[in-house]
């Protein structure tokens, strides 16, 4: 039997301040400074004022150490108060990303699984 939800790594509600830049969907640079509601190993749940497009390429950045991330739009969802809940995911899980002290046991990715 499987999980209830099938996710790669536990979510973390965290309020963590970011940079997002890539492309808004009318093909304008874009960088926005934005938060997230929810982190986790492979990504965010972060609010955002500029318009984006499922399965574009973003970059995240970290301000307070300056790393950054390749990542996609992974979901939008609606539009409120002029900013959207926008699931970002990146594209190898990046848990140190995060600045999360005790991050959740699945945060550990195992190393046979990484990619090159």
């Amino acid at each position: 039997m499987g999980q209830p939800e099938n996710r790669r790594s536990e979510r973390v509600i965290v309020d963590v301040p970011i940079a997002i830049r890539g492309e808004s969907s009318d093909h304008r640079p874009f960088q926005e400074e934005t938060f997230t509601v929810t982190v986790s190993a492979h990504g965010a749940l972060v609010m955002l004022g500029t318009k984006v497009a499922v399965g574009q390429k973003v970059t995240l950045m970290n301000p307070s150490n300056w790393d950054e991330r390749e990542a996609k739009v992974a979901y939008m969802g609606r539009e409120h108060a002029g900013l959207a809940q926008v699931a970002i995911e990146f594209t190898k899980a990046a848990p140190e990303f995060w600045p999360i002290s005790s991050p959740p046991q699945s945060w550990n990715t195992p190393k046979t699984f990484v990619s090159h």
